[in-house]
């Protein structure tokens, strides 16, 4: 079988760190990809700084992508960003779909694909694993694991435990389940092995970092990079009183976002930001309507407030 490298070298692993920020997929009301807001998108998230951009997660919704509408997005983003980091989830609602997305994105120079767990059904643990080994197997280049548990099968720690330790290609992992109380353990069990552990829930990104843990792929960053940003390294410097002025606007984006289903909340806060990315994949109920207006209400002091906190205006800020 033909092994693919993603353009990194066969003897390790590519380097993962930082902030790598999950890109929406905009619509246009017809429901085809909006690829003139998607460009906006990206121009927002490499304006920003980021290391990376991330596809194919649930901010992206991969479930409502065909293969055709995801293979265009991961060839015109590898194209669009130049150097910085590609990622792309490969979670398909039909299990054929997952390695061709695999190798699409890895012919496309990503640095690794993200293999989240099969959807709708729950599995034991054991369907779990013998899915990772051989969809890595047949994808032959590098693999994070992606524990999405809000949407997919969890994955337990042990089961992590073991692929990361011994399943060809399997490098890292993107760990979604917002439990911070296996950070530590995983970061510990790693030792010198060349492991990439990236976090994927937002809530917990300051201790995965001070777990060790490398950075962060994060769904905010899909519309507030700057913040996560900014989050981030002042984490990573320990910087306590920069925590102490940032975490209280972050955590009142997250009370903002917590009322909407996942991604909805960053789509909005990309309208806020002058990027419209198209409807919601449902009609909006009247309550959510007025859930809407109040956000979009409530936005622009908030982004002022950052801005201030930062020291600098919000790149595409209105």
């Amino acid at each position: 079988m033909q092994e693919r490298h993603s353009g990194m070298e066969a003897s390790g692993p590519p380097p993962l760190t930082g902030l790598y920020a999950a890109a929406v997929t905009p619509r246009t009301d017809d429901g085809t990809i909006d690829m003139l807001a998607f460009d906006r998108v990206l121009d927002l998230l490499l304006a920003a700084g980021v290391a990376g951009v991330c596809l194919g997660g649930a901010t992206a919704e991969y479930p409502h992508a065909s293969r055709e509408e995801r293979m265009r997005l991961i060839a015109h983003t590898a194209r669009r960003i130049g150097d910085r980091g590609l990622l792309v989830g490969i979670g398909a609602a039909a299990p054929t779909d997952v390695v061709p997305l695999g190798h699409a994105a890895l012919d496309a120079g990503a640095r690794a694909v993200l293999l989240s767990m099969p959807l709708f059904f729950r599995y034991a643990q054991d369907d779990l694993e013998a899915f990772c080994l051989d969809t890595a197997a047949a994808i032959g280049g590098p693999v994070l694991l992606y524990d999405l548990p809000a949407f997919t099968t969890p994955l337990a720690t042990d089961t992590i435990l073991r692929l990361l330790s011994g399943a060809p290609h399997v490098i890292g992992i993107k760990d979604s389940s917002g439990q911070a109380d296996r950070l530590g353990p995983i970061a510990e069990a790693r030792g010198d092995q060349p492991w990439r552990l990236m976090v994927g829930d937002d809530a917990v990104l300051i201790e995965a970092i001070a777990a060790g843990w490398d950075g962060c792929i994060s769904g905010t960053s899909g519309a507030f990079p700057e913040l996560m940003l900014a989050v981030l390294r002042a984490a990573q410097a320990h910087d306590h009183a920069a925590l102490h002025r940032l975490l209280p606007l972050l955590r009142e984006l997250f009370a903002q976002q917590g009322v909407f289903p996942t991604p909805w909340g960053i789509r909005m806060g990309l309208e806020a930001r002058g990027i419209p990315v198209g409807p919601f994949p449902l009609p909006a109920s009247p309550t959510r309507v007025a859930q809407r207006a109040t956000y979009l209400a409530w936005a622009p002091d908030w982004m002022e407030r950052v801005a201030a906190a930062l020291g600098h205006a919000l790149v595409g800020t209105r």
